[in-house]
């Protein structure tokens, strides 16, 4: 039998909770002793400046840290926490941690792996004793990527999905473990899931929440310190507790998911959320579990009403693009940030910060994005990820921008995204081949080219579309790597059938487009 005395005079521990931490069920949680410990949560300078965070994500982490503690309080834990306004914050994560160590007599810290090679090589360095226990609340661990990573010649996401859908069972027909098959007799309807959105067919928007005191004081606080980084904070409405967080959830299930899957790869003007679930937020800092997402989403199919395409289609991003990404992430290490397999090194282009540009489409990527610190993964990739890669961004600058400016970026999440499926840049470790297309992708998913001041159509000369002359651009200068590539040999053979004259006049107006950063 445990004796209270002995657990409250033996020297206390430092659990540390991170801001993508804010889960109950934490590791680190459960390895402490409430009677013992001591939860160090901090707000540091560091963390808030190592990229010019969007102001709605600071906000939307630093109220979710602050709702988290009280709930903890509220449980019987003794917090110290530091506020980024506290006169005698240390202003980096290991400072505090040394800072409560000396006041606590504490010499030893309990954490959770964190999301990002460089927390986890600062907490490494840490004159105290390290217990870094598993981060549990993924459904893969990276040894179990790293497992299954072994031996092959490509890391496809789709066979990790596979994988991943036997481990958990969701949209099983049979036990996996006796070769049980997908639900509907195949493993991806993703071919179900490319309809253009008509306006008729727009659902309702996310769940929208009113700041309580608590949010309106980080909201002022953030607003002093960081209304000058790009982004708007005026109207915040997330949610900053798990108690909302879950009620969104449900509000997606009920009245966005059945049309979730048809239009997911849709864009229209000032519809930035069509029937997209806004959840990766909430998951990335821990107030839902992609279990529990999961869960629900299976429940609703089952009780009927939602589509296998829409069912399957979100359930693939959950345990299968976000675990994939994770573990590609864990498995290339710290350098994977810095590949740039393609060689482009020019800046990004002003209009990712809001300057001047004609092109529709990413002016309401971007304004979107100014907005809301969201933009949904099509917008993304074939807008403004399309349009960096085309031009020959470095990619280390088009990293650093979606680290800044979405509300769900975290570096374990992220860089695969950007320097993998949306760069290239890691030589196809995540895609088979470079996302680039020409303007006809986005005229037949969006309506962004209605009233461009550039014509989807016209493919040389005056009021051509730049994504037009800059495609064309990008496979003549990277033909050695990738003319051999079978899924790009079509667009070989067309270029190859133009006229000498006529591809002179597209690599020089397109090179007039690079040379002037943009359109």
């Amino acid at each position: 039998m445990v004796n209270d005395q002995n657990v409250a005079a033996a020297k206390p521990r430092l659990i540390l909770v991170l801001g993508d931490q804010l889960s109950h069920d934490l590791s680190a949680l459960r390895q402490g002793d409430r009677r013992r410990d001591l939860v160090v949560m901090a707000e540091v300078a560091d963390e808030t400046t190592y990229v010019p965070h969007h102001p709605r994500k600071i906000a939307l982490i630093l109220s979710a840290m602050r709702h988290f503690a009280q709930e903890l309080k509220a449980k019987g834990w003794q917090v110290d926490y530091t506020r980024l306004d506290d006169p005698e914050a240390a202003g980096s994560i290991t400072g505090e941690l040394l800072r409560r160590a000396e006041e606590s007599g504490a010499d030893q810290v309990i954490a959770t792996l964190p999301g990002e090679h460089r927390v986890t090589g600062m907490l490494q360095d840490l004159p105290l004793t390290l217990q870094l226990l598993e981060d549990d609340r993924f459904l893969a661990n990276p040894g179990e990527f790293a497992q299954w990573a072994e031996g092959r010649k490509e890391l496809r996401m789709e066979y990790f999905y596979r994988q991943m859908r036997r481990k958990t069972g969701y949209l099983m027909v049979g036990d996996p473990s006796k070769g049980g098959q997908p639900e509907g007799g195949k493993w991806n309807y993703d071919s179900d899931n490319r309809k253009p959105a008509q306006r008729s067919l727009m659902q309702a928007a996310p769940l929208r929440f009113d700041p309580d005191e608590i949010t309106g004081e980080v909201l002022d606080m953030v607003a002093a310190r960081f209304g000058g980084n790009f982004g708007r904070l005026d109207g915040f409405d997330m949610a900053v507790t798990r108690r909302d967080a879950r009620r969104a959830l449900a509000h997606f299930v009920a009245h966005q998911l059945a049309e979730f899957g048809d239009y997911q790869d849709a864009m229209l003007c000032d519809e930035p959320f069509l029937n997209h679930a806004f959840l990766s937020a909430y998951m990335n800092i821990g107030l839902l579990t992609p279990r529990e997402v999961c869960d629900a989403v299976v429940q609703a199919y089952q009780a009927g009403g939602i589509p296998i395409n829409s069912a399957e289609g979100f359930i693939r991003q959950v345990i299968g693009w976000r675990e994939y990404v994770r573990g590609i992430y864990h498995q290339k290490g710290p350098e994977y940030v810095g590949e740039n397999q393609l060689g482009h090194d020019r800046p990004l282009p002003d209009a990712y910060w809001g300057g001047a540009t004609q092109m529709t489409c990413l002016r309401e990527a971007v304004g979107q994005t100014r907005d809301l610190a969201y933009a949904h993964h099509i917008q993304r990739l074939m807008v403004t990820g399309n349009f960096a890669l085309l031009m020959g961004v470095d990619p280390k600058f088009v990293h650093e921008w979606y680290l800044a400016v979405y509300v769900d970026a975290f570096e374990w999440v992220e860089a695969p995204n950007t320097i993998g499926m949306s760069q290239w840049a890691d030589g196809g470790v995540v895609a088979s081949k470079p996302y680039v297309s020409s303007a006809n992708y986005i005229n037949k998913m969006s309506d962004y080219c209605g009233g461009c001041a550039f014509d989807p159509k016209i493919k040389q000369g005056k009021g051509a579309c730049p994504f037009n002359l800059l495609y064309w651009h990008f496979l003549d200068r990277h033909r050695d790597r990738f003319a051999k590539n079978p899924r790009m040999g079509v667009a070989y053979k067309s270029w190859d059938r133009m006229e000498d004259t006529k591809k002179a006049a597209i690599l020089s107006e397109a090179q007039g487009i690079i040379d002037t950063g943009g359109a």
